[in-house]
């Protein structure tokens, strides 16, 4: 899968709480997965939003066997499942974000929709804009990600 939700957009949340996916990414999302999406919060500062499949393959839900029993993945699936739910983008290109989620990722009237390669992540933009402020990248942080990225292991 390549690169292809990168970027980002703002938009507004509409009076019934339906956000429209900005268009570059929901003809990507739905060339490439349909229409099916996972709409969750890992983490409460902001939503994510996972095409179906991608969100399958992550959680491990696509999968058999015992990867559930594990109790850290147990926790994790409790947490994502309790906050998030199955929707699909609708015929004017919009999804509804529920109000737990809304109200945790403090999500007002105009967010940020942000491409993460393979997701999108909605945030209140002035948050967004704080955390990028007070937490710039150092060198340090630099270098651990070259250390992640293929080309910067060396073997």
């Amino acid at each position: 899968m390549g690169s292809f939700l990168l970027g980002s957009y703002t938009a507004r949340f509409d009076k019934s709480s339906r956000v429209k996916i900005p268009e570059k990414f929901r003809n990507a999302i739905e060339e490439q997965f349909g229409k099916d999406l996972f709409i969750t919060s890992l983490a409460d500062e902001s939503v994510q939003i996972y095409p179906l499949s991608v969100w399958e393959k992550l959680s491990g839900s696509s999968m058999e066997g015992a990867l559930q029993l594990n109790p850290a993945v147990r926790s994790f699936m409790i947490r994502v499942n309790r906050k998030g739910n199955h929707y699909r983008i609708d015929s004017k290109g919009r999804i509804l974000i529920n109000q737990v989620l809304r109200e945790k990722a403090e999500l007002n009237d105009e967010v940020v929709v942000l491409g993460l390669t393979d997701h999108l992540e909605i945030w209140n933009k002035d948050k967004l804009d704080k955390i990028l402020e007070e937490r710039p990248l150092t060198n340090e942080d630099f270098e651990r990600i070259a250390e992640l990225l293929p080309q910067g292991k060396t073997e």
